[in-house]
């Protein structure tokens, strides 16, 4: 009777022991006897403890942050540049099967193409065409890790960091670039305003008093201020104007 309880208590043991739960988003890879039988999806399940094993997947998208790799860009300047990359198993046997680590194996390949692309442009296209940088490895890294059954989701370049000697030649090519702009636009100012000057003076040379008119306004102006001293000129006008009326 004690033997008996003793295989019983055994047997109960050894069935929950191969009790597992697998999660809704998670897969289990099961293993016999060393061979490869299946896919567990979600939900309560057995296995033969001791014959059979497995391991999980999780296939929720993962973050890998590509640590700061030094690149040198097509012009020969040295830069720092690091990113992020998301990615989630779209074949869970190919993540177990084909490789070791996958999510390892995801961050070293990322960190190589970086390093590859970086060098294919000069750096005032890496500083402007970060997307289309970040497309590329995308596109690279995508197509690499497809046999091990991963799928590339983003890529992102977070920070690109220069020496402190190229920081400070690009800030004073920005600054002449701003001087330069601001001596075209006071130039071009001034173009305009002389052609309206020449404008204006043709008008008041074709109205006889127009420019006698003018310079009444602009006493006027003067006199509202009567801390200011004007020393008026007659204009010769004026004084045309005179003898026409004499006559």
């Amino acid at each position: 009777m004690n033997f008996l309880t003793w295989v019983i208590g055994l047997v109960v043991i050894y069935i929950l022991g191969g009790i597992k739960i697998i999660n809704e988003y998670e897969r289990g890879v099961r293993f016999t006897m060393g061979k490869y039988t299946g896919v567990m999806n979600p939900g309560l399940r057995i296995i033969m403890p001791i014959i059979q094993s497995y391991k999980k997947v999780d296939m929720r998208v993962k973050t890998v942050d590509v640590p700061s790799q030094e690149c040198i860009s097509k012009d020969n300047v040295s830069i720092k540049v690091n990113a992020v990359l998301y990615y989630k198993v779209s074949d869970v046997t190919k993540a177990i099967l084909e490789v070791e680590n996958f999510n390892y194996a995801v961050s070293q390949l990322a960190q190589t193409t970086m390093r590859n692309i970086i060098g294919e442009f000069e750096l005032d296209g890496v500083l402007q065409g970060r997307e289309q940088i970040s497309g590329q490895i995308r596109q690279i890294v995508d197509k690499d890790t497809d046999p091990w059954g991963i799928k590339i989701t983003k890529i992102e370049i977070k920070d690109i960091e220069l020496p402190d000697d190229m920081k400070r030649v690009i800030s004073k090519e920005a600054e002449a670039e701003r001087e330069k702009r601001a001596v075209i636009i006071k130039a071009k100012g001034e173009m305009v305003a002389a052609t309206n000057i020449a404008l204006a003076a043709k008008t008041l040379a074709k109205s006889e008093g127009a420019l006698h008119l003018r310079t009444l306004e602009t006493l006027n102006s003067l006199s509202s201020d009567k801390s200011n001293t004007v020393v008026f000129a007659i204009p010769i006008e004026i004084l045309e104007a005179m003898k026409k009326i004499k006559k």
